[in-house]
């Protein structure tokens, strides 16, 4: 992918001086909406009966819709927010585009025809800019109309019947989800596809087991080891199986412990015997703790003889 298509930049593009000839994907988007948008006010202004060469805000120039261009003006913000929405939300894919020989970034067909589906969208946005224009134009002549036709929306006939005005619906109207990384199309926007995640959660593991040795094997991780051990030879030197119930034998254990360990959490196992969670994994799988474990184990099983 070239450098410069990862960049939105200008709006001038380098080959032209001026939008056309887009060099970058997002540029080459808005300009194939606008002239979506332009060809819908040139249909909205001609069905009304205006002449789309005859501009108000734009010179009359040769080879241009000079009217047309003017009510593109209120629609570009729309265009925008949807072409800024989309790639904020989703990212574009990379046989979307290609590029001439001269760098000038065009559209491929799969995409184009994505986006010729917005033409409701910009028709519907038009309609009643492009009426508003008729009857502000019909007030200034010596005719006065101030009530000009609605062929676009309808509304003097919704208002006969009692409905409601013509409405502005938003378009539905979405890009293919792709992977942020391969472009292979996927369901949700703003995720991976499954090959692609696999492969980012390897290495944060890896990553993350790196930092993990490195700090298991600081001065301050081997003291904190250092101080269990200690604490845990000196409750086995001061448990003495005398202070065992007689009840609670090896036997007991097997037979009556040992078979409901697994039901135990080792969040409970490791905060009422004071162990690590790796020992009480053990414990639950099957491993037989020092005697000094076994009186609690069988309180918190509600065991006894």
């Amino acid at each position: 992918m070239p450098d410069h298509w990862r960049n939105f930049g200008s709006r001038a593009s380098a080959l032209s001086g001026s939008p056309r000839l887009a060099v970058n994907p997002v540029n080459a988007i808005l300009n194939y909406l606008y002239a979506l948008l332009e060809a819908e006010c040139r249909l909205a202004v001609a069905a009304l009966g205006l002449d789309p060469e005859m501009g108000v805000l734009h010179m009359d120039t040769i080879n241009r819709d000079s009217l047309a261009c003017d009510l593109m003006e209120a629609i570009r913000p729309d265009v925008d927010a949807y072409v800024l929405d989309r790639i904020l939300k989703q990212p574009l894919k990379r046989n979307w585009f290609f590029e001439e020989r001269n760098g000038n970034c065009r559209l491929m067909a799969d995409l184009a025809s994505q986006l010729a589906e917005t033409t409701s969208m910009w028709a519907r946005l038009v309609a009643p800019l492009a009426e508003w224009t008729v009857k502000a134009i019909a007030s200034t002549t010596k005719v006065g109309i101030t009530t000009p036709a609605t062929r676009l929306t309808q509304n003097h006939k919704r208002e006969i019947r009692g409905g409601s005005s013509f409405g502005v619906s938003k378009s539905s109207v979405t890009l293919q989800n792709v992977c942020r990384d391969c472009g292979t199309p996927i369901i949700n926007a703003n995720e991976k596809c499954r090959v692609c995640s696999t492969k980012e959660s390897k290495q944060r593991l890896t990553k993350i087991a790196t930092q993990g040795r490195v700090i298991s094997r600081s001065s301050n991780a081997q003291a904190k080891r250092s101080e269990t051990q200690i604490a845990n030879q000196m409750n086995i030197r001061e448990w003495s199986a005398s202070n065992q119930p007689s009840w609670l034998t090896a036997e007991f254990y097997v037979e009556k412990i040992k078979p409901q360990i697994s039901s135990l959490s080792c969040s409970s196992i490791t905060s009422q015997l004071a162990v690590s969670r790796g020992y009480a994994g053990e414990i639950r799988q099957g491993r037989v703790p020092h005697p000094r474990h076994w009186q609690t184990l069988a309180k918190i099983l509600r065991l006894s003889e």
